[in-house]
């Protein structure tokens, strides 16, 4: 993510997420995203999807996935990984519901970046097919090659052309 330029293409997704009973004695539900619906469909945020014995999918609200020309890079591999995803941010809510959408995002190091604050839930999902076809065609429209920075190296210092000084400051 890129704070200072504006996103060249907004993505709008929807976001699911499961609760699960959790076996543990210090939490009672375990909350992880389970995937992404292209496009904000027209659903109250936090509607039952489904409930089962083995949990409840919720369709937790929408949000945008925001493409930048700096990051192409990034997407593209992504993308060519084999199994693209989508990163998933939910940052704990004082809200009726637990969580709350912060980010989705395509880009790997702004996903992992929000793995900083622990109280994050990050979640990898699949790509859907229409959001990867978007974001190839970003990639084609805007990807520009950029070559290897090499660093380079500094020649040794010449000690002779370096001159000697006297030992009060002036030349001799």
């Amino acid at each position: 993510m890129s704070p200072a330029a504006s996103p060249l293409v907004r993505i709008p997704v929807g976001v699911v997420i499961e609760r699960r009973a959790a076996a543990s004695a210090w939490t009672d539900f375990i909350w992880r995203a389970v995937g992404v619906l292209p496009g904000a469909p027209d659903i109250e945020p936090w509607t039952t999807l489904r409930a089962d014995a083995d949990g409840t999918l919720y369709y937790a609200g929408s949000a945008a996935i925001d493409l930048y020309r700096s990051e192409t890079g990034r997407y593209r591999e992504n993308l060519a990984s084999g199994a693209a995803i989508i990163w998933v941010v939910m940052s704990p809510s004082e809200g009726p519901w637990p969580y709350a959408i912060t980010a989705v995002t395509a880009d790997s190091a702004e996903g992992e970046s929000f793995t900083d604050a622990s109280a994050n839930l990050v979640e990898a999902v699949p790509m859907p097919d229409v959001i990867r076809g978007a974001i190839e065609r970003f990639i084609a429209e805007h990807h520009v090659e950029r070559e290897e920075f090499v660093k380079r190296k500094r020649g040794r210092a010449d000690l002779e052309a370096l001159g000697r000084r006297a030992r009060g400051g002036r030349d001799e």
